[in-house]
């Protein structure tokens, strides 16, 4: 997640008090303890006590910090989702080698997205969707959609260069996301297969920005 803004601008602002570090830390130890319980057991099979043990608090104090369950998932799984999308989006739009800037991007996408840890994540918020809609609605919005916005940004720019042709850089995005995993993702979440191979990812990945710039290059 992005940091506040602080200090440096700000001489005169007040630090962050020693009560601020201490509720900021013991709200990712809870986040830690969280994130262990809901692996082990789902969503569903997970109780604030099994978190509040796993996250060495009691459950006053636990329950502080998040007043239900679906909260504490909520918080926990946009959280990583907010950070991964962060991290793997991070897109020079004055590098002039789009292949080159695909390339790396559809690398770490697929890396990322392959991972069976991923993979459950995603499992329990879909099964969690239907009964809490609210918690599908802000995993989207803190991952997928947040990537997309980041890509087609780099896009925008990459077309008022010249180096792509104009066109409807959003639909762009997803259309370069979907060709780099094409089925890959349907395919982990019903454990059909293995994770992919080196070799896989690569041949994946090369087609994908080989059939993306076919229809977007000019």
């Amino acid at each position: 997640m992005a940091a506040p803004a602080t200090s440096l601008a700000h001489p005169t602002q007040r630090p962050v008090s020693a009560s601020s570090t201490a509720e900021t830390d013991k709200r990712r130890q809870i986040l830690e303890g969280a994130r262990s319980v809901f692996m082990a057991a789902g969503f569903d099979g997970a109780s604030m006590g099994e978190v509040a043990k796993a996250a060495g608090v009691s459950k006053g104090t636990l329950y502080v910090y998040f007043d239900s369950k679906e909260a504490l998932f909520e918080a926990l799984t946009t959280q990583e989702k907010r950070g991964l999308a962060e991290a793997l989006f991070q897109l020079d739009p004055q590098d002039p080698d789009v292949r080159g800037a695909l390339t790396r991007l559809g690398q770490t996408y697929l890396t990322e997205i392959s991972k069976p840890e991923h993979v459950s994540v995603i499992r329990m918020v879909i099964g969690a969707t239907e009964k809490f809609p609210r918690l599908g609605q802000a995993f989207f919005e803190a991952g997928p959609a947040c990537g997309i916005e980041r890509l087609t940004a780099y896009l925008d720019t990459q077309v008022a260069a010249g180096r792509l042709r104009k066109s409807d850089t959003g639909l762009a995005a997803k259309h370069f996301l979907h060709l780099c995993q094409a089925g890959l993702l349907t395919r982990l979440l019903f454990a059909a297969g293995e994770p992919p191979t080196e070799a896989d990812k690569q041949h994946r990945i090369a087609e994908a920005v080989r059939v993306f710039l076919a229809g977007y290059g000019v």
